[in-house]
This record gives structure tokens, sequence and C-alpha cells, in this order.
């Protein structure tokens, strides 16, 4: 792996892209049923009646079963909105609207709130390429969650959602980067120290 951070995330960043393309669709069931529930564990943990999560993309592990458990369990979840300045917009989730971003990535539709809305929620569910056992999380690239969480004065937990194998020994990491409270994968939930 590459010593300069920013080559080594890029080679890493390729690596987890191809194995995500080919993870099958048997596989991505089954962890689509484990991240769900591992989330709806993670929201009764902390008692949040409301978060931040994000609309998942095909290669992504599957955030939308938990996003319409979520919904019909009246809690209040904002989802991000990707602005040109690269900070993060937030609107309620209705459970149903969603377009193509800025940045290719599906998102929610609805009443922009402003990137303080998110400085509400009990609990930041976000996501990530991969982490490692200090909390440092590896995003795609963008930064908007660095940006996101290196502003708040008051972050609540935050939690990465990747596949297990995505739990590395090490990340690369820069000065920017910030860390998680912890990640959920099909199979557990991690909590770093």
């Amino acid at each position: 792996m590459p010593s300069d951070p920013s080559s080594a995330k890029r080679a890493l960043r390729a690596d987890l892209r191809e194995r995500r393309k080919n993870v099958t669709v048997t596989e991505r069931e089954k962890a689509t049923a484990g991240i769900t529930a591992n989330l709806q564990h993670l929201v009764e943990q902390y008692s949040a009646s409301s978060l931040s999560c994000y609309l998942s993309g095909s290669n992504e592990p599957n955030t939308r079963p938990f996003l319409n458990w979520a919904f019909a369990q009246g809690l209040r979840v904002l989802l991000p909105i990707s602005r040109e300045d690269g900070l993060l917009d937030w609107t309620v989730d209705d459970g149903e609207s969603e377009a193509e971003g800025i940045l290719g990535w599906p998102e929610a539709v609805g009443e922009l709130l402003g990137p303080i809305a998110v400085n509400d929620v009990d609990l930041i569910i976000v996501p990530a390429a991969a982490v490692d056992p200090s909390g440092m999380r590896m995003g795609w690239g963008k930064g908007y969650f660095d940006k996101t969480l290196g502003s708040m004065e008051k972050c609540p937990p935050v939690y990465a959602v990747v596949f297990d194998g995505e739990v590395l020994d090490e990340v690369p990491r820069e000065r920017h980067d910030e860390p998680v409270t912890g990640a959920v994968t099909p199979t557990r939930i991690i909590r770093f120290h």
C-alpha cells in the first residue's frame, strides 16, 4: 500500500468498490437482514427518537429496510442532501421521495433544513468504505460527513455501516478525517474506544 495517505485511500477504495460489486444477491440479502436488525438494536440501545441516516446506493450495505422500519416507528429521520459547497443540508424522511443527488448518489427530496439540523439528533448513521478499531472511518473521498462531524459542537454517537470484511486492521488517515463511535455490520455492532 502506498505511504501517502491520499494514494493509499484511492487504492483501498478501488479494491473495496470491486469487492462490493462481487457480492452475490444471496449474500446481499443476508447482509441486509443483519444490518437492519443491528441498526434497530442500536436505535433501541440509545433510546433514539431522532436520528440521521442516508439512502444507500446499489452496492452499499442496504439501509432502506431499516429506514422503512424507522419511519413506521414514528422516529424522526434526517437524510442528507449534498450541496455544491461540500456541506450537507438535511430533510426529514417521508419514506417516499428520492432523486439522484449532485454526486450521483440517491438522496431524499423534501424541505431543506440546513446543515445545523443534524445537531438535534440522538444518533448518526453514516456510510463508509471501511473502518478500523481506532474508530477511523474512510469514506468515499468527498469529505461531506467529515465536514459535518468536524463542525458539530456536541456530536451524538456516530456509527458507520459496512460489510464485515470492511472492518480493517487500519485505514489510511489524513488530518481532516473524523472518527466514529462504532460500526454496524451484518453480524455485529462494534463500539470503538
